[in-house]
C-alpha cells in the first residue's frame, strides 16, 4: 500500500502558504515538490466533467422521504450528516458507510455529505445536499492529499451530484460557518459529524434532536416500493452466498469457520456493497453462542453449522437469514428432533405476521411452540406450558426475541418509540425477520448430555402484504428433509 503526501498540520495553515496547502507527510522519501513539479501536475489534464446523467432510481422516493419529514417539522432547519471516515489504524480507514438517516433521504453515500432542509415558511423546505467537490487541481490536493482523487479515486463534481440525486448542491466546506451564523430553531441527527455538531452547539437541545432521530427511524418502519425491491434483491444474492457456502463445506472442513466466513463475503462484494452486518459463521459448540463473529473454529462432520448472514445491497438495504445445516449433509435423530421443533416454531411465528396483527404476536406464537416442546422433552419437569410462559422459564434455552424490523439497518427502526414498534401494529409494507432458535449450552447439566452442545436457529425475511405476508428469503429451504435434498444437489 504505498503512502500519500500529506499536511503535517492542515490545520495550521497560513495565507503564505495558501497556495501550498498540501505538504510532504511525515518520513515521506520526497523532500518536497519542486515549483517545475507542481506546474506540471496542473496541466494536461483532460476534462472529465460528465454531463446529462439521470437521476439514480430512487431519486423519486427520496424526494417523497424529504418531503415527509418537511411537513413533520416546519419552520425549522434539519440538518442530517453523512458521517467522516473513521480511523482503523495510523494513516488507514475503515471502509466508509454513510449514515442510515442521509442515505434514507438522498440516495447518496458520500463522506462528509450533509443535507440541510432550510425552511421556507409556506413551501415548507429547500433541500440541499453539502459535499466535497472534485478535489483541487490548483493546489495539487489532487495527487497530493491522502483523500485527493488519484488516491481514492473520482468523486462526483458538485453539478453532477444535483443531477444524480435531484437536490441542489453546495460546498460542505463552507457549511459549518454558515451554520455558525444561522438563527431559529434547528434540529439535527447527531453522532456523525463533530464539525457540524460543534457549529451547532448553541442552537440545538438533545431533546429536540432525539425526536428527529426518533421519527426518522419511524419513518422507516413501512417500506416504499424501492426498498421493498431491495431487500428482495439482497435475500436472493443472501441465498446465493448460502449455496456457495454449502459447496465449500469440505474446505472450511479442512481449515475452519473463517473460509465459510471468506466464501459469503466474496457474494457480498460481488452482488453488493458489503455484508450487511458481521458474519455468524457457528459450527458445532459455537451455535449456542448467539453473536458468534469470531469464526476461528473447527468445521466437523457430525456437527451442526448455524449460519447467520445477510448481502446488503449497494443501496444499503440488508438481508438477515440464518439456516441450521448438517456439515455431513445429515441431521442426526437428536439433531433433527431439534431442528423440527424450531421449525415448527417458525412456522407458527410466521402464521401470524399479517396486517392488523400485533407485532408481539409472532413472538408470542414461536416462544408457545418452543415451550411445548421443551415440557414434552421433560426438561421443564412437571409444569404446564402455561406456567412456563409466564415464568419465562423457556428463555434458558431460547434466549432472545423471536424477530426485529429490517431494513437499511439490520435491527431497523431501533430508535422507534416502543408503542410504535414493539407495541404496535403490523400493516403492510413492515418487513421483519422471524427466527426461533434453541441453544443448549455445552455446560448446561439441566439437559441430558446429548444435547449440550447443539444450537438451532432458523431466521427468514418475512414482508407484510395486504392479505397476509410474503417469504422474501424462501428462496432457501427450510425443512428437514428439503434441507438434506438441496445440500446433497449443490455437493454434487
Amino acid at each position: 500500500m504505498p503512502e500519500e503526501l500529506i499536511p503535517e498540520n492542515p490545520e495550521q495553515e497560513t495565507e503564505e502558504n495558501e497556495a501550498e496547502k498540501v505538504k510532504q507527510r511525515k518520513n515521506g522519501l520526497y523532500p518536497g515538490v519542486s515549483d517545475e513539479l507542481a506546474a506540471n501536475m496542473k496541466s494536461g489534464w483532460a476534462d472529465t466533467e460528465l454531463h446529462d446523467l439521470q437521476p439514480i432510481a430512487q431519486a423519486e422516493h427520496t424526494a417523497a422521504r424529504r418531503a415527509a419529514l418537511s411537513a413533520r417539522f416546519p419552520d425549522e432547519r434539519l440538518v442530517i450528516p453523512a458521517g467522516n471516515l473513521k480511523t482503523r489504524s495510523n494513516d488507514t480507514e475503515y471502509a466508509f458507510r454513510a449514515s442510515t438517516e442521509y442515505a434514507y433521504l438522498t440516495g447518496d453515500q458520500t463522506q462528509d455529505g450533509v443535507l440541510v432542509l432550510e425552511p421556507t415558511g409556506e413551501r415548507g423546505h429547500e433541500a440541499t445536499v453539502y459535499l466535497l467537490p472534485r478535489s483541487n487541481r490548483e493546489n495539487g490536493e489532487f495527487w497530493l492529499d491522502g483523500q485527493g482523487e488519484l488516491w481514492v479515486g473520482r468523486r462526483n463534481s458538485l453539478a453532477e451530484a444535483e443531477q444524480l440525486l435531484g437536490i441542489p448542491a453546495k460546498d460542505v466546506r463552507e457549511l459549518p460557518a454558515a451554520l455558525t451564523e444561522a438563527t431559529g430553531p434547528v434540529r439535527a441527527v447527531r453522532g456523525h459529524d463533530a464539525a457540524i455538531e460543534a457549529a451547532l452547539t448553541d442552537k440545538v437541545t438533545a431533546e429536540r434532536d432525539e425526536e428527529l432521530r426518533v421519527h426518522l427511524s419511524e419513518a422507516r418502519l413501512v417500506k416504499d416500493a424501492f426498498e421493498i425491491a431491495e431487500l428482495q434483491k439482497a435475500c436472493d444474492a443472501t441465498a446465493r452466498g448460502f449455496e456457495d457456502v454449502v459447496k465449500s463445506l469440505d474446505k472450511a472442513e479442512a481449515t475452519s469457520e473463517r473460509f465459510i466466513e471468506g466464501t459469503f463475503f466474496l457474494r457480498a462484494r460481488i452482488e453488493g456493497n458489503d455484508i450487511g452486518y458481521g458474519s455468524i459463521c457457528a459450527a458445532g459448540p459455537h451455535a449456542t453462542t448467539l453473536h458468534w463473529v469470531r469464526n476461528d473454529g473447527a468445521v466437523r462432520a457430525g456437527e451442526l453449522l448455524l449460519l447467520d448472514a445477510g448481502v446488503e445491497t449497494n443501496d444499503l438495504y440488508t438481508a438477515d437469514v440464518t439456516r441450521t445445516l448438517p456439515i455431513n449433509g445429515t441431521f442426526s435423530p437428536l439433531q433433527r428432533k431439534i431442528y423440527d421443533a424450531v421449525y415448527e416454531a417458525q412456522e407458527a411465528g410466521i402464521a401470524a405476521v399479517k396486517p392488523g396483527a400485533d407485532f408481539r404476536d409472532f413472538h408470542d406464537a414461536s416462544q408457545r411452540v418452543l415451550a411445548e416442546k421443551l415440557v414434552e422433552w421433560g426438561l421443564l419437569g412437571d409444569l404446564s406450558v402455561e406456567k412456563v410462559l409466564e415464568l419465562g422459564l423457556q428463555r434458558r434455552w431460547t434466549l432472545h426475541g423471536t424477530g426485529h424490523m429490517l431494513g437499511m439497518d439490520v435491527h431497523d427502526c431501533a430508535a422507534a418509540r416502543t408503542e410504535a414498534y414493539v407495541n404496535g401494529t403490523l400493516e403492510p409494507g413492515v418487513c421483519l425477520t422471524v427466527e426461533p432458535g434453541l441453544y443448549f449450552q455445552a455446560d448446561d447439566l439441566t439437559v441430558p448430555e446429548e444435547y449440550r452442545g447443539i444450537g438451532v436457529r432458523i431466521e427468514d425475511d418475512i414482508l407484510v402484504t395486504e392479505d397476509g405476508n410474503r417469504n422474501l428469503s424462501a428462496a432457501l429451504p427450510r425443512q428437514a428433509d428439503e434441507v438434506e435434498a438441496w445440500m446433497a444437489q449443490l455437493k454434487g
